[in-house]
């Protein structure tokens, strides 16, 4: 497994290969396809992130001292973001999401082009995956 900031990196360098915006939503939407099947018993109130306009869920438990994070969106664009997220964040240790900063974010330019709703529901689960971490250290 690469470290959390060769992931970092590889998504920055996959994104470098569109010309536009148009295909990288379309990059996004179509990893957000590619997520795991999300439980249907786990689409809680509990599990439901707040600060999303989509409705997103998201579980963690812990494999090994790290993190595993799956998560679901009922919007394919949101789905997308997580599915960015969680190739860099799930399967770290606490202290490697803690340590390290989204920059990927503003390197792919999703800061300037993501919706302010979007953005305020990427900021929330970036802090969902990092109180989890948080509440492991």
């Amino acid at each position: 497994m690469t470290d959390i900031g060769n992931s970092q990196q590889e998504l920055i360098e996959e994104f470098q290969f569109f010309d536009n915006w148009i295909d990288r939503y379309q990059y996004i939407i179509d990893m957000g396809r590619q997520l795991p099947e999300f439980p249907e018993d786990q689409k809680t109130e509990d599990n439901r992130l707040r600060g999303c306009q989509s409705q997103v869920w998201l579980i963690t438990h812990q494999d090994s001292g790290r993190l595993v994070f799956q998560a679901t969106s009922d919007s394919a664009i949101v789905a997308g973001l997580i599915a960015v997220l969680m190739r860099v964040y799930s399967g770290r240790t606490p202290r490697e999401i803690l340590q390290t900063p989204p920059d990927f974010i503003a390197a792919i330019g999703l800061d300037q082009h993501l919706s302010p709703t979007r953005s305020n529901g990427l900021n929330s689960m970036i802090q969902a995956i990092r109180s989890a971490a948080g509440t492991c250290t």
